[in-house]
């Protein structure tokens, strides 16, 4: 029987953290779909049917293009599944609104042979005016009882760790993101794939 250990961190987060620096949005509500606009356009009486298959179309085209620019979802696979501490995993991310709150996490794989029952991995930030931030996160990956919490998949489980659902991009422009392994082992062996999914809410 595989016993699954607990791994800490002697690493104390910096203060300057992207959490600190991004803006938490002051009201739950969700934006309103695009989508829903076509029915009222269809039932203004004053506009012929060709305008409204006009409207229809370019709305459809705002939206489509919106859902290309809202969201970002992307992995690395770490080669033989073994991550080295010196090997960071880089993204860039282009955020054009300010305005909305974002869904903003990190999604990985491992195997179900992984040592480990958390991971401990360093996001360094690069804002689009060259201000960096230092984030220490923990991912939990196991239950106290040790059960493995991510979806199976073969000899794999895949989740998805929230940072923080309800997110603010102070400026607009490129975003360079840096993922580091934070354990104490020069060699990490067991971490497939790690990557981060940003989501306009």
């Amino acid at each position: 029987m595989m016993t699954i250990q607990n791994q800490t961190t002697n690493t104390k987060p910096t203060p300057r953290t992207l959490m600190a620096c991004l803006t938490c949005h002051p009201s739950s509500r969700k934006t309103t779909h695009v989508l829903g606009r076509l029915r009222v356009f269809a039932r203004n009486e004053g506009l012929s049917r060709r305008v409204c298959v006009l409207l229809a179309l370019l709305t459809l085209g705002v939206f489509f293009s919106a859902c290309n620019n809202d969201s970002f979802d992307k992995r690395t696979v770490i080669p033989e599944a073994e991550w080295r501490q010196e090997d960071r995993v880089a993204f860039d991310v282009d955020i054009n609104d300010t305005i909305s709150p974002y869904e903003f996490g990190i999604g990985l794989r491992h195997l179900e042979n992984y040592r480990y029952s958390n991971l401990f991995v360093f996001l360094h930030t690069t804002m689009p005016n060259g201000n960096r931030t230092h984030d220490t996160i923990e991912c939990t990956l196991a239950t106290p009882e040790g059960r493995w919490i991510g979806k199976s998949s073969g000899s794999m489980r895949d989740l998805t760790v929230p940072l923080n659902e309800n997110l603010l991009f102070p400026l607009s422009g490129t975003y360079h993101f840096e993922i580091e392994q934070a354990m104490r082992e020069p060699v990490l062996k067991g971490i497939s794939d790690i990557g981060l999914y940003i989501e306009k809410q």
